[in-house]
């Protein structure tokens, strides 16, 4: 079972995306590059339940788990909000970690990358979906070195403006998320 995080709040922040990324590179600086252990009692449980349609394969293990804060970024294409890409900042107490379009996972302690398709979702009421991702490129030999899958869990906002919209226009949704990220073990 995973243990949660004391102390995790979900809220929602409304930062733009330059302040979002230079909040991600505070602190960070002379941090080790070490790679993280594996996350103790890990599986596809843990306080909430996953649901069976974006759990993990076995023979994978969890090694890494963060929270997320960000914002959904939409643009206006033909009158209609469509996605275009995530902007967030993954934490955990010894990682901070860039999330951006691909999608795309990069680790600012170790420059280690993860780029993922999803291959499951499970809709969540009033928030973007939760979503089951397969690793289709990775690179470095930090934390993202050899993740097989990606979990996007507990997830609140984010969801597509219901407004009308001028086509080129952008709007970032703000949302939290829990990330989990697997390896083959």
């Amino acid at each position: 079972m995973l243990a949660r995080i004391p102390g995790r709040r979900k809220f929602l922040l409304g930062l733009g995306t330059a302040a979002l990324l230079g909040a991600a590179l505070v602190g960070t600086a002379g941090a080790s590059s070490a790679a993280p252990a594996a996350v103790a009692g890990a599986d596809n449980t843990g306080d909430d339940p996953v649901p069976v349609a974006i759990q993990v394969p076995p023979g994978n293990r969890l090694i890494a788990a963060m929270d997320a804060q960000g914002v959904q970024v939409y643009q206006c294409t033909a009158g209609a909000w469509t996605f275009l890409e995530p902007v967030a900042a993954l934490r955990d107490e010894a990682t901070t970690v860039i999330h951006f379009r691909g999608p795309s996972w990069q680790s600012i302690r170790d420059g280690s990358l993860v780029e993922a398709k999803t291959v499951a979702s499970s809709p969540v009421d009033g928030a973007i979906a939760q979503l089951l991702l397969q690793a289709t490129r990775t690179r470095g030999t930090g934390i993202f070195g050899d993740v097989t899958f990606v979990q996007r869990l507990d997830t609140a906002g984010g969801v597509a403006p219901t407004t009308t919209c001028r086509d080129g226009q952008t709007q970032g949704v703000p949302y939290t998320a829990e990330y989990r990220f697997f390896a083959k073990g």
